[in-house]
């Protein structure tokens, strides 16, 4: 966040997983940070569940300047007057979100974005709980959102949408906009078409879950953290670039295209995933991998800060 102005208010509503990294991220940068959970017990729970996405922040972003402030509040109208921007983490429920909205709209400044972390529900279907739609927009991050830049959006008022992305991006947040509501957003897109094929080779036999997870890691995972898949054909096709690409290998990207499966997770493949993630993991638990992921993007996220960009 810049110094030169006031830090922005930043409201939290819910202080779940999403909602705790989210509190980190902003406090993390500068932000005056306030989180309402309609849960005591999560609420009171909330500096405990930043200790760790902070001390991960700290390492990942260390030049990010002074920590802002943290208020826990036991009413939204504390925690969203006067906000710039409120971070809705609610339930994937809509009438939840609809009710949490119903209660929240008379609070907001003139100025203010209310923003869903939601994954899976659209804008067009959150919309419809607000007086004035236009106040609304979907901001999905990626998990953990402390660490991954992404955020993806989408909403109806262009000035709305330019003012949240300034504010992400003052949180070190990588915003890309959505031209069309869309279920999954783009990256839950693209991810849900990578597993659909990862999963076919399983029931296939084309492979096992590990050979598939080494596979990606080692290959285009490695060049996708640096290239888009566009980017990446259009290196792929020389010096011809996406032109020479598409005249030259089109057909045959066609002849792929046609050959990617169709899966069900039936339960003998789902048996065959478990079986493989477990064998995968070697012995190591759920909190013992996420520990591994977290600081494996830790040092990615340095190292792309001395990479060049594409």
């Amino acid at each position: 966040m810049t110094t030169d102005a006031p830090p922005p208010r930043i409201a939290i509503l819910g202080a779940g997983l999403i909602g705790a990294a989210w509190a980190a991220l902003f406090q993390h940068h500068g932000a005056d940070v306030r989180v309402w959970d309609p849960q005591a017990d999560a609420l009171a729970a909330t500096p405990t569940r930043m200790t760790k996405p902070l001390a991960q922040l700290a390492e990942a972003a260390p030049d990010a300047g002074p920590l802002g402030s943290l208020t826990l509040c036991d009413t939204l109208t504390e925690a969203v007057t006067g906000a710039d921007l409120v971070q809705e983490n609610a339930p994937e429920n809509i009438p939840v979100k609809h009710d949490l909205y119903a209660q929240v709209e008379p609070l907001l400044a003139d100025h203010a974005v209310l923003a869903s972390s939601t994954s899976a529900l659209t804008w067009s279907e959150l919309a419809p709980g607000l007086q004035d739609p236009a106040r609304l927009i979907t901001a999905h991050p990626f998990n953990p959102p402390h660490l991954v830049p992404l955020v993806e959006i989408y909403g109806t008022d262009a000035d709305r949408i330019a003012q949240a992305e300034a504010l992400y991006r003052g949180a070190g947040r990588v915003p890309v906009r959505l031209n069309k509501d869309a279920t999954g957003h783009i990256a839950n897109r693209l991810a849900s078409a990578l597993w659909r094929e990862a999963v076919f080779m399983v029931q296939d036999g084309i492979a096992d879950v590990e050979a598939i997870d080494a596979a990606l890691v080692n290959g285009p995972g490695l060049r996708w953290s640096v290239l888009g898949a566009h980017m990446a054909y259009h290196l792929g096709g020389g010096t011809g670039g996406m032109q020479g690409y598409l005249a030259h290998l089109g057909p045959s990207q066609e002849r792929r295209w046609a050959a990617l499966g169709s899966p069900t997770l039936s339960p003998e493949v789902q048996a065959e995933l478990v079986a493989g993630v477990t064998r995968e993991a070697t012995g190591r638990d759920i909190a013992e991998l996420e520990d591994t992921r977290d600081k494996a993007l830790i040092a990615a996220l340095r190292a792309r800060k001395d990479a060049p960009h594409v």
